[in-house]
């Protein structure tokens, strides 16, 4: 081990400089030996610091061993001695300061050996003045010689108890008694409470001077008592250990820190103080294990961090300290993990974190027991309510610890952040509040509200003094944290829903418009964006909700539009007297954006006598220009119907994706609405008409829509009522296309490439009009790939005439 100099820190490394003064002055022990002594002796780091403190402030107490000191020096000093240190005095006892081997007691910094430390006085048996270490029954001192053995209250117990419960026998008592307190001078000390307080065997034992009364009721319960009763906590009313003693009454562990319960100095939370700071002030136990002086080197990473693990070879934080990686019983994964305390099986850490729908009664809860496929809570794993700890705020159980469920817990942080000065909630943030709590899963909004932007937002709402509307929400910054509070809020119908794309687009296409200084510009690009995209848009919309590409490709031509603009400023021209010289001089620009879009807005303008004769090249699309593989789409769709290891929705839209050559972005839109299941048949409509599934492909339509819930989306509560088959992360949202396609790619799709094959394909086999109406595609789209797919479908009609119409007969 290497050597901490003297400049240790004796609240950083107070075990380092202990064992460097020791080393100082005792030379026949090796450091090595020396550290384990230390460290075996001062595990807790506040005893550590006190020791190393005292030592640094004196360090003659190795060699003189004469108080005042703590009584961590003088474990020091016994150990060291008895390991074989030579240079190491004895403690010493205050008063006749003659050396000790061992310690008789120790107080106020005072060592005192047992013959100093003896009471004496005048024995009632003798009367001489003498040590008296003994007291009778009735309290009177007696010195060693005149003790007198004390049977009758061993005896009168004994008929206490054989009176009091039949099924007890005089030998099954004694056993008991004599398991619960082994030496006479023990059991006659508590036949005596036992005998003046009768009632600690059926109601009272709280209130038991010592802890030998509550276990002997244990004993003489396990020997067949039926009349004793075992004590219930009395704060609580629950059966559980009596370990802690608050004002004369015993409590459970729990309800002791809750009587002791004071806001801690640094975090303000109502806590039991784990300790206190130089001037008194309660400190928490998260406080104080985040307090840096409390941090120990890691032997993993090296950094000083919060000790998470000590091993042989020394403290491990968080994340360094090993863990034991099992088989998860639910997941069936190799993760680190632990058994689980309810099924007795190995459970990973995702799943002790995991929420779900019930497969037995189909609620939302944490996962306690089942399958991934057939996941269980907790009253469906164990309905006995005694065996689960029990939320400490609103007293239900089914929970792994006694402490406030996150029902509450959730409760209790809106209100922190939506409650007035005076305490109360408004009738503003009511429904905020109830959607919050009342809606989804309380694990996703927690996370939400321990993100930073979540205070913020939350505040400026309360504070507003206004109803809660859509237009309070475009008040605040516009961020993920916004969006999400505004789709959990439509979900939970305490906001109407609205187009959020189309909104979003006019209030950008607003304050593009502001942001122009020259009036010709703002009039043209209100002209072109009001009057012309956005006009056609909803027409094509026709009440359905824009989807991001439709909202991308409007901002497109308006900014492409801004940047011809701005380039005629720079060169001092303007859109009227632009030429065909000058618009060649912009193509041919190589900083120029937009191609395709700026010829839009030529051809635009001209048309509404914005300029005059302007022409700019059109690029017509050249078909596809990645490689038809037909065999590996063939292959791709053979995998995704039978390899039952890909998520069934990721199966679903490959499926549609391949063998319907449906683009992401129509598969993201997808409903229940859009899937037709009976008895006989389950059809799916992605244009006009439906289309018949085949097995096994209408097989993992239906599981799917029956199982949607259970997929991406972090809140199975709402996607369970949303009718999207695909739900997004969002409530209420569908899937993003983006992330559909890069689920895709991570499955081996190529979705452009491998949509480009499907319908290439498709339009071999089937006409234009068939194929527009049943992929939900345009004629022309339909008719382009038919032609690229070298199809003739054009004599269609004339050869199926013809084969209706009755030959000629020449007359």
């Amino acid at each position: 081990m290497t050597g901490i100099g003297t400049n240790a820190d004796p609240d950083r490394d107070p075990a380092a400089l202990t064992v460097d003064l020791v080393c100082r002055i005792e030379q026949h022990l090796s450091r090595d030996e020396i550290h384990r002594i230390v460290t075996g002796l001062t595990r807790d780091r506040a005893k550590q610091r006190r020791l190393a403190r005292a030592l640094a402030a004196d360090p003659g107490l190795l060699t003189t061993g004469r108080p005042p000191a703590p009584r961590a020096v003088a474990e020091l000093l016994v150990a060291l001695r008895a390991a074989g240190a030579q240079a190491i005095a004895a403690p010493r006892c205050d008063r006749c300061d003659r050396p000790q081997n061992g310690l008789r007691r120790w107080a106020s910094s005072s060592f005192r050996c047992t013959t100093c430390t003896a009471r004496h006085g005048t024995c009632a048996g003798c009367g001489r003045h003498r040590r008296l270490p003994y007291r009778d029954s009735q309290g009177q001192p007696h010195c060693k010689g005149c003790r007198l053995p004390d049977t009758h209250s061993v005896e009168e117990l004994i008929l206490l108890l054989t009176a009091l419960d039949p099924a007890l026998t005089r030998t099954s008592a004694l056993e008991a008694l004599t398991r619960a307190a082994a030496l006479p001078r023990t059991r006659q000390r508590l036949a005596r409470q036992i005998l003046d307080q009768p009632d600690l065997l059926t109601k009272n034992a709280y209130q038991a001077p010592s802890p030998a009364v509550l276990r002997f009721i244990d004993e003489l319960t396990s020997v067949g008592a039926s009349q004793v009763v075992k004590p219930l906590c009395p704060r609580c009313n629950r059966l559980l250990p009596l370990t802690a003693v608050h004002q004369g009454v015993r409590s459970c562990r729990t309800c002791y820190g809750h009587a002791r319960a004071t806001a801690c100095a640094r975090c303000g939370a109502l806590r039991d103080p784990a300790t206190r700071d130089s001037d008194g002030a309660p400190i928490c136990s998260p406080c104080l294990q985040r307090d840096p002086i409390n941090h120990e080197q890691c032997c993993g990473c090296g950094r000083r961090r919060q000790v998470a693990a000590r091993r042989s070879d020394g403290p491990y934080c968080s994340n360094c300290r090993p863990r034991q990686h099992i088989t998860c019983s639910i997941c069936e994964r190799t993760r680190p993990g632990w058994i689980s305390p309810i099924t007795g099986k190995p459970w990973c850490d995702a799943c002790e974190k995991r929420w779900a729908v019930c497969t037995r009664c189909s609620t939302v809860a944490p996962v306690r027991g089942g399958s991934t496929t057939t996941p269980l809570c907790a009253q469906c794993v164990n309905p006995d309510p005694q065996f689960w700890k029990r939320c400490t705020t609103c007293k239900a159980p089914w929970q792994l610890t006694a402490r406030p469920c996150t029902y509450c817990l959730l409760d209790q942080r809106l209100r922190a952040h939506l409650t007035a000065p005076n305490g109360q909630l408004s009738d503003y943030v009511t429904p905020l509040h109830a959607a919050l709590t009342g809606h989804g899963r309380p694990d996703t909004t927690l996370a939400w509200l321990a993100r930073p932007p979540a205070d913020t937002i939350l505040q400026s709402i309360a504070t507003a003094g206004r109803p809660l509307t859509h237009t309070l929400l475009d008040t605040l910054p516009h961020g993920k944290a916004v969006d999400h509070l505004r789709a959990v809020l439509v979900a939970a119908r305490a906001l109407p829903a609205r187009d959020e794309y189309l909104v979003r687009l006019e209030q950008w296409i607003h304050q593009t418009l502001q942001d122009r200084t020259d009036p010709e510009h703002r009039r043209i690009l209100h002209s072109y964006a009001i009057w012309h995209h956005l006009r056609r848009l909803r027409s094509r919309l026709r009440g359905t909700p824009a989807t991001r590409l439709q909202a991308v490709n409007v901002r497109s031509h308006l900014t492409a539009a801004t940047n011809f603009l701005d380039w005629l400023h720079e060169h001092h021209l303007t859109l009227a007297i632009c030429t065909q010289a000058g618009l060649e001089a912009q193509i041919t620009d190589p900083h120029s954006t937009y191609p395709r879009e700026t010829s839009h807005f030529i051809r635009w303008a001209v048309t509404h006598r914005h300029a005059q004769n302007l022409t700019y090249p059109a690029v017509a699309w050249p078909g596809p220009t990645t490689a038809l593989d037909t065999e590996r789409r063939w292959a791709q769709a053979r995998r995704l119907l039978h390899d039952g290891t890909i998520p069934t929705a990721d199966r679903v839209a490959g499926l549609l994706l391949l063998l319907y050559a449906q683009r992401p972005t129509a598969i993201c839109r997808l409903t229940t609405a859009h899937v037709l299941a009976t008895d006989r048949s389950t059809q799916i409509r992605c244009g006009r008409k439906p289309i018949t599934l085949p097995e096994p492909i209408a097989g993992l339509v239906r599981e799917l829509t029956a199982t949607r819930h259970r997929g991406r989306s972090k809140d199975s509560s709402t996607a369970a009522d949303t009718p999207w088959l695909f739900p997004g992360i969002r409530p209420g949202t569908p899937l993003d296309f983006a992330g559909l396609d890069e689920r895709l790619k991570k499955i081996g799709l190529r979705p452009r490439a491998d949509r480009s094959t499907a319908l290439f394909a498709l339009a071999g086999e089937l006409p234009a009009a068939i194929l527009a109406t049943l992929l939900g595609i345009t004629t022309d789209t339909a008719v382009t790939w038919q032609q690229i797919a070298a199809g003739d479908w054009t004599a269609y009609a004339a050869d199926a005439a013809c084969r209706l119409r009755p030959p000629f007969q020449p007359s």
